[in-house]
């Protein structure tokens, strides 16, 4: 999972042109925009008036490099099988390169991803291991970590991914109500959800993604790791497919 080379100023690129996403409340952010009223789910970054100048795109690629290392001292303390751990995963598993989105049910900007990363990982499934780990951001979206709970119970009758759809389509709906209602739609035992959603492994599940995040020091959601390499929010995922070229085509850093 190390970090390859030329990547990270196209990295800093796409994100000096599509800032967009939902920030951590406690992080003074200024790259990074919270989703308002005036921000509906849909809405798309919108480029700078003029291009970003060369001063711009070398303190963006600093700040990045910067955080691009801390990133690869966590990923140094652990091996693939425990940096994936227990998570819904997508793809071929023994693929090279591992594609981890850290996202917020209630996050916006997170259901565009989505559908995003449904195109991208039906078109290139068979060349990476896709991994959800979930950042609920409590500070700012009330049911983000219950959502983040049910889909995990979900899980566990091995439906994650369906539940994963229908939470985004229904993003506006989130609560114990439409919990229960998506469980009783895909046919899932309720009775063993509700248990499973309110326990203490489902809690676990969803604080061990948390502290990888913080570990990480994700800023905001969604948040990428693409063969190691972070990609910010802002970084629209309709672009991953050109990324992971560039990703297959580098050689690894020495």
């Amino acid at each position: 999972m190390a970090l390859k080379n030329g990547l990270m100023r196209a990295v800093t690129v796409m994100t000096l042109l599509a800032l967009v996403g939902c920030a951590r409340a406690t992080d003074e952010v200024s790259a990074v925009e919270a989703p308002t009223a005036e921000a509906p789910a849909t809405a798309q970054a919108q480029p700078p008036a003029d291009p970003p100048s060369d001063a711009e795109l070398a303190a963006a690629e600093a700040e990045w490099q910067g955080r691009q290392d801390e990133v690869n001292q966590v990923l140094a303390t652990m091996d693939r099988a425990t940096f994936i751990g227990a998570s819904p995963t997508k793809g071929a598993p023994n693929a090279e390169v591992v594609v981890v989105k850290f996202s917020d049910f209630e996050c916006p900007y997170c259901a565009v991803a989505a559908g995003h990363m449904k195109d991208f990982v039906e078109e290139r499934g068979d060349e990476v291991l896709y991994v959800y780990k979930h950042f609920p951001l409590k500070s700012i979206h009330p049911e983000a970590e219950p959502a983040s709970k049910a889909s995990w119970a979900a899980g566990q009758q091995d439906q994650f991914w369906l539940y994963h759809n229908g939470l985004f389509a229904n993003q506006e709906r989130l609560g114990d109500a439409l919990y229960e209602e998506l469980a009783e739609q895909m046919g899932l035992n309720v009775e063993q959800f509700n248990r499973d959603r309110n326990s203490e492994e489902a809690q676990a599940a969803v604080d061990a993604d948390l502290a990888l995040a913080e570990q990480l020091k994700l800023r905001g959601t969604p948040s990428f790791l693409m063969g190691g390499l972070l990609i910010p929010p802002g970084v629209p995922p309709d672009s991953f497919s050109q990324l992971l070229d560039n990703l297959k085509a580098t050689p690894t850093a020495e």
